[in-house]
């Protein structure tokens, strides 16, 4: 649900204190189509994108999952191929990506995070440390 990245990536923003470019294309990271993929949060000053995975990353979501794409394989394995896409893409650009999982967060059984402030600022400063000097 988008409303649960704008929250993750608001956190982030407030912990990196810079504004993320939402929704930030690359011209050298695109799809089947040729068309631009786009990237969650781009902090441009760091070199680092966040990637949100709301539970269809990582759960049969049958409302998601059925459809077929343009490239001829279901949404589910064509998110699979874009996520793993921009795991290579990014870092062969100098990029450093970072992945949140829903699943990481406190969440109800809908997949929707409880939003329990401090915990999930602790879960989110632990995984930027790893990467960015916080």
């Amino acid at each position: 649900m988008r409303a649960d990245e704008n929250y993750i990536i608001d956190l982030c923003d407030a912990i990196l204190k810079d504004k993320a470019s939402r929704q930030h294309l690359f011209q050298f990271l695109v799809g089947d189509t040729g068309r631009r993929l786009p990237v969650d949060a781009h902090y441009c000053n760091l070199n680092l994108v966040i990637e949100f995975h709301e539970r269809q990353h990582t759960e049969e979501v049958k409302l998601f999952d059925g459809k077929l794409t343009v490239s001829g394989v279901s949404r589910k394995e064509q998110r699979k191929i874009y996520d793993q896409r921009r795991r290579d893409v990014l870092p062969k650009h100098g990029i450093m990506l970072v992945e949140f999982s829903v699943n990481e967060f406190p969440n109800n059984n809908a997949g929707r995070l409880l939003r329990k402030l401090e915990e999930d600022k602790r879960i989110i400063i632990e995984k930027l440390r790893q990467h960015v000097k916080i």
